[in-house]
C-alpha cells in the first residue's frame, strides 16, 4: 500500500471544475482534500491567478509510478496541453506528485527524470505547503522538515502572505 500527497493547480478556464476533475479522476483513492487557495502564479508572472489544493490519497496496489500516471490522466481529462516554451506557464490543470510513502510508512525516494520524490521544489512553494497543512497539520516533507517550519521560516514564507483562502469553493471526494 502506498500513500501519496498530490498538489492540484489550475489557472485556465473553469479553475474549480478542473480541480474537481482531478479529484474525480483520482476516485476512491482520495482520503482527504485540503481547502482551496487562490495564489499568484509561481515562476512565470505573466498569467492569471491559480486555484490550488492538496489531496492525500492511498491505494493498496499503487506504485509511485502509478501515482504519476494518475496525475497525468487527470491533466489529460482537464484538457491540459503542455507548452515546452513556458515550463511554469498557464494550464488547465497541473497535478504534481509531492511525496509517496510505502507499506512501511517510509518515504519513497526517486530521482528518475519524470518522477523525483519528494518533489524537488515543494519546500519552496507556499501553494503546496499551506494546503497540505490543512490535511496534515503535523506533516513533514521528507528530507526537508516540518511543513509549518517550511512555510513560516523558509523561502516560502513571503509567498505565503499572498495566498488567499477560498472557503466558498469546496472540493469533495467521490468516495
Amino acid at each position: 500500500m502506498t500513500r501519496a500527497v498530490l498538489s492540484l493547480g489550475s489557472n485556465l478556464g473553469d479553475r474549480l471544475e478542473h480541480l474537481r476533475t482531478a479529484v474525480t479522476t483520482l476516485g476512491d483513492a482520495v482520503l482527504v482534500i485540503s481547502g482551496v487557495y487562490e495564489t499568484p502564479p509561481w515562476g512565470d508572472a505573466d498569467q492569471p491567478a491559480y486555484l490550488n489544493a492538496v489531496v492525500l490519497a492511498q491505494d493498496a496496489a499503487a506504485t509511485p509510478r502509478d501515482w504519476l500516471e494518475r496525475a497525468w490522466a487527470a491533466e489529460r481529462a482537464a484538457g491540459r496541453v503542455r507548452d515546452p516554451q513556458r515550463r511554469f506557464g498557464p494550464r488547465t490543470l497541473d497535478v504534481d506528485v509531492i511525496a509517496v510513502w510505502g507499506d512501511d510508512d517510509e518515504p519513497v525516494l526517486s530521482d528518475e527524470d519524470e518522477l523525483t520524490l519528494p518533489h524537488p521544489r515543494a519546500h519552496l512553494r507556499a501553494f503546496v505547503l499551506r494546503p497540505w497543512i490543512d490535511i496534515q497539520p503535523y506533516g513533514r516533507l521528507p528530507g526537508h522538515g516540518w511543513l509549518t517550519d517550511l512555510l513560516t521560516a523558509g523561502p516560502a514564507a513571503d509567498d505565503a502572505l499572498e495566498l488567499r483562502p477560498r472557503p466558498e469553493l469546496a472540493l469533495e471526494s467521490t468516495a
